[in-house]
């Protein structure tokens, strides 16, 4: 008998719980800077929360958004400042973090970018995201560093460089690298 007490007041003190942030977890909580990020947030559940929520709630990890591109109906790559560092998440439309890529610094000469490639002149199938050695004149730049979004196995794979040109149009830099 005292059981059943027990649990009925479990079950109406747990709503009182979920008011705090018990219930708003998300990924980034088990995150501190200096520890492996892509390990902590390997396999966990993202928040779906507004992204001024998300920051607010983690400062000591200077977390903001730097944007996001959807993929397809089941994958979107999302871009995030963590402990000065950027990361590319690759989330799926459950909010669950499949991969997690430590982006490599980027700039207007050497602009980041998500969009298709070639490589030797063949289109690269599917989606590619990394960094371009921007040159004028040309609409397919080099890619200095490339990974290829492969949607079944929800991972990114490194692509090798050599030969390998993306399109200027996928370049996500402020003023467009040009």
């Amino acid at each position: 008998m005292k059981t059943k007490g027990i649990v009925a007041i479990f079950v109406l003190v747990l709503p009182f719980f979920c008011g705090t942030s018990i219930c708003n977890a998300d990924g980034f909580d088990s995150l501190r800077c200096g520890s492996d990020v892509r390990k902590a947030l390997l396999g966990r559940t993202m928040s779906n929360e507004t992204i001024v929520t998300i920051e607010a709630r983690h400062k000591d990890l200077g977390l903001k958004d730097l944007g996001a591109s959807e993929i397809s109906d089941r994958l979107s790559v999302i871009s995030w400042r963590i402990c000065g560092e950027e990361y590319v998440i690759l989330e799926d439309n459950k909010n669950i973090a499949r991969d997690v890529l430590k982006f490599p610094k980027h700039s207007n000469e050497s602009p980041e970018f998500i969009g298709s490639c070639q490589l030797n002149g063949h289109d690269v199938p599917g989606f590619a995201i990394g960094v371009l050695k921007n040159e004028n004149g040309v609409e397919m730049l080099s890619a200095v560093s490339a990974w290829k979004i492969d949607e079944k196995q929800m991972k990114f794979v490194e692509l090798k460089t050599e030969g390998l040109r993306c399109s200027r149009s996928g370049i996500s830099t402020a003023d467009g690298g040009r």
